[in-house]
């Protein structure tokens, strides 16, 4: 049995979705994005402990995320709540220019991430998603916006919409990657984790490079070119057909048991155990 008393059907598009653990993966990719904002690179990079660890902010967001979208309401609204908690102390001053948590255009540019992070990952290694899957889990994902406090008046209405967005931002000065960025790109690419390790978060780190939108390989000087792509094809190609058909459901699915806190789901204990 699944939870049925949060904010979604369990057959809702971004359960179905977000039910994946591999989207997890995306995690690295999805930060990228956010701080080639410099003023979310100046939050991340002044007031969260990224430098020394990595996975202590991964697990917070995965957590909070899934946690509304699998979870009952009354998880959700909790962690929403310890969220902006979090968010009251994010504030300071950037090149000049005043920045804070609560900013709209900051908070839909973050919230921008996640939503194109989870479309890509999951059509990149589980499979293609139809158009009106695509549409409401776009939809699911504004409700999930609206609880973490997105204004409704920054949210593009439909994903059509969104697309037009994400296009625009990409390719405007808005996104410009300086030293804190590249401070984190540093830390997510090169995670502090024992050497025999190391292998295969290398191989994770081609895998982020590639699946970045090409306007940020760019500014981050990480084109992946044909060896990335190839590498991305490949590794795509043996999670479908070769790891997910055999994973046991425990890992696979971020589901919780009926009654199961969110945060004792396999795969999300494990990244809570790697931020302690």
């Amino acid at each position: 049995m699944t939870v049925v008393d949060g904010y979604f059907a369990p057959d809702s598009a971004v359960r179905l979705v977000g039910r994946e653990s591999v989207l997890m993966l995306g995690g690295g990719r999805a930060l990228l994005m956010q701080v080639a904002h410099p003023a979310v690179a100046a939050g991340v990079h002044a007031h969260s402990d990224y430098e020394r660890n990595p996975w202590r902010r991964l697990a917070r967001t995965m957590t909070a995320l899934y946690s509304i979208v699998h979870g009952s309401r009354e998880e959700a609204d909790g962690v929403a709540e310890q969220v902006r908690l979090v968010h009251r102390r994010v504030r300071g001053c950037h090149a000049g220019q005043r920045y804070n948590a609560f900013d709209p255009d900051l908070m839909m540019w973050v919230h921008a991430t996640l939503v194109d992070t989870g479309l890509v990952m999951y059509e990149t290694f589980v499979g293609t998603l139809p158009r009106e899957t695509q549409e409401a889990f776009y939809a699911d994902m504004k409700v999930v916006a609206r609880i973490f406090g997105v204004p409704k008046r920054v949210l593009p209405p439909t994903l059509g919409d969104f697309e037009d967005y994400r296009r625009a931002v990409l390719a405007s000065d808005e996104l410009r990657v300086g030293a804190e960025a590249r401070a984190v790109a540093g830390i997510v690419l090169r995670p502090p984790v024992p050497a025999p390790l190391r292998p295969g978060f290398a191989a994770l780190a081609r895998v982020t490079a590639a699946l970045l939108p090409e306007e940020l390989q760019e500014r981050y000087d990480l084109v992946a070119g044909r060896p990335g792509r190839v590498a991305l094809a490949a590794s795509a190609r043996a999670v479908r057909l070769l790891v997910l058909p055999v994973l046991p459901t425990r890992i696979r699915s971020l589901e919780p048991r009926a009654g199961e806190p969110v945060a004792s789901v396999p795969p999300l204990r494990l990244v809570a155990t790697l931020a302690r």
